[in-house]
């Protein structure tokens, strides 16, 4: 039996996300309560993610675990990033580990509803998406000593540019993401409407970029006039000396939201997914690359997808998204 999975988008039709891949067996609605999730995935507890299946045959055991980081930047660079953690959440689970490296936000959703993909770090507007249509059930995320965490969506611009507010988007062009990235597209979108009135395709005219850098880079060169980015993707390009902060101004920062959320696919054995869930937490970050990285952060701490994103989903519901996976 095989399905499309597709999310509508109201505000940009043109950007809907469609793929299809196989699926198990829908359980009675009866007996599988599912929130908001797909046909295929249960919700007893209520908690907006997939349960694991109550049926241990179901229940997935792999030799070798593959993970994959969000679609930012090079893979390459990122897969030495992480080659320490992953050296330790192989020690840590006993399992070899293994690097996936994605080039999209599609990709990735569909690596993990296929079975081929069990642990990953999911962009903040993917999350919910994976939570509904993958089978993704977020735990961690990357916080600081006092654990808080989070990141602001930014419209940037070049730095000589006429573009002094978002007001003066209009008859203008501003370069999202992905149709399925928060800071990128979905957060944007609402709050130009709702703050400025400003409709994407009917005030001002768009384009895909791709990646975050993709848009930093684009801005800096005066590729696009304007461009709606996450600023931990930006300032991390200014700490390396990929691009020139001079280069780049900011006429609008929002309010904080997660970061990337880090879970695994929901029907991992669960002796699996509680050493996974340990390699996290007892991570050593003093010294690693991680932490060169990420210099805002030291740690991994817990999150709960039904109230760490709910404002994810309510950004959502202002822009007609639904999660429809047929």
């Amino acid at each position: 039996m095989r399905k499309t999975c597709t999310f509508s988008i109201s505000i940009l039709a043109a950007g809907l996300l469609a793929f299809a891949v196989g699926w198990a067996p829908a359980v009675a609605a009866e007996d599988c309560p599912r929130s908001f999730l797909d046909a295929q995935y249960c919700d007893r507890d209520g908690d907006l993610v997939a349960d694991l299946p109550t049926d241990p045959s179901q229940w997935v055991d792999p030799d070798t675990l593959i993970f994959s980081y969000t679609p930012v930047e090079d893979p390459a660079v990122y897969q030495s990033v992480w080659q320490g953690f992953l050296d330790h959440l192989s020690e840590t689970t006993g399992k070899k580990v293994m690097f996936f490296p994605v080039q999209s936000n599609a990709a990735q959703l569909e690596a993990m509803r296929s079975g081929r993909l069990h642990i990953a770090g999911v962009n903040t507007g993917s999350n919910p998406i994976a939570v509904a249509c993958a089978g993704f059930a977020p735990f961690a995320i990357m916080a600081s000593k006092g654990g808080t965490f989070g990141y602001e969506m930014e419209i940037i611009v070049p730095a000589d540019s006429e573009i002094m507010s978002p007001a003066d988007l209009k008859g203008r062009s501003l370069a999202f993401t992905s149709p399925t990235s928060n800071s990128g597209f979905k957060a944007p979108s609402a709050l130009l409407k709702s703050e400025f009135g400003l409709e994407a395709d009917k005030d001002f005219k768009t384009a895909f970029s791709g990646k975050h850098d993709n848009s930093v880079m684009g801005v800096a060169n005066k590729d696009y006039e304007a461009a709606a980015i996450a600023n931990e993707v930006m300032l991390r390009m200014f700490d390396r000396g990929v691009v020139d902060k001079a280069k780049i101004r900011t006429i609008y920062k929002s309010e904080t939201f997660p970061t990337t959320g880090y879970g695994l696919a929901h029907n991992l054995h669960p002796a699996v997914a509680a050493k996974i869930k340990q390699a996290f937490f007892t991570y050593s970050w003093e010294g690693s690359e991680l932490q060169k990285e990420f210099q805002e952060v030291d740690r991994f701490v817990a999150i709960y997808h039904k109230t760490d994103w709910a404002v994810i989903r309510k950004i959502d519901a202002a822009n007609g998204v639904t999660y429809a996976c047929k």
